[in-house]
């Protein structure tokens, strides 16, 4: 399924990417008047609308992006179920962002290397990306090489978000992407942040289950439906209000 236009855009890869971007940006908002410090909710908010203005893009891309943000119901949704995971505490927000972060800085330096039709945009969000990486490495070894509890909720986070990474390495029909070499590159950065905060890398398996690999097909944990219906509601009370 394709967009025509200017440029021929495939629907299915910017919905994908767009919905990842929109869905986390959501959910780092939720820390504005909660984050632990003041210069710690300014960096969230700030990332979170670098997210916002990515989904802006893409949903764009593929049709009219309010009604697809506020009006599609919840198996419309094709984003990983790891960036609808809640925040939890820090260190569960610190280890989703870590992993996410990660993927997203690869995938978008090898888009932004190519000629595709998402070029344009991944070499200008790169950018962005590469600051959400740091600031999520930065924070994984403060608190995994800090204190012995906050050693022991980092931890915990990684380990709990773990059985959902694999999913953001299944193909998406239109991103020409070698997903086994970009796996292998994820696997290999995260191993090193973790080892360099004194950390371990989780077992347990990150693919086979549907509860755990079926965000892109439309298939949502418990906390995605709160979440939308939380995102969606004003929208959704007063239909063609403008301001």
């Amino acid at each position: 399924m394709t967009a025509t236009g200017p440029a021929t855009v495939p629907v299915t890869a910017a919905l994908a990417l767009g919905d990842d971007a929109l869905v986390l940006s959501h959910r780092l908002g939720e820390w504005a008047g909660h984050a632990p410090v003041l210069e710690e909710e300014v960096a969230l908010a700030n990332i979170a609308l670098d997210l916002l203005g990515q989904a802006r893009v893409l949903l764009s891309l593929a049709g009219d992006e309010d009604e697809l943000a506020y009006l599609r119901e919840e198996r419309a949704f094709c984003n990983l179920q790891l960036v609808e995971q809640p925040n939890g505490d820090f260190a569960h927000t610190i280890a989703r962002q870590l992993y996410f972060s990660t993927y997203q800085h690869l995938l978008y330096a090898d888009l932004a290397a190519g000629d595709g039709p998402f070029a344009p945009l991944a070499a200008k969000a790169v950018k962005e990306v590469a600051y959400h990486r740091d600031h999520a490495e930065q924070w994984t070894l403060r608190l995994g090489d800090g204190t012995e509890t906050s050693h022991e909720r980092m931890a915990r986070a990684c380990a709990a978000l773990w059985r959902y990474t694999g999913e953001m390495f299944q193909p998406v029909e239109g991103l020409a992407a070698d997903w086994t070499r970009l796996e292998e590159r994820w696997l290999a950065s995260v191993t090193e942040v973790l080892a360099r905060a004194t950390l371990t890398l989780p077992e347990g398996p990150r693919t086979g289950a549907w509860s755990a690999g079926a965000g892109r097909q439309g298939l949502h944990t418990e906390p995605f439906g709160r979440m939308l219906a939380e995102m969606q509601h004003l929208h959704r009370s007063h239909p063609g209000a403008t301001w």
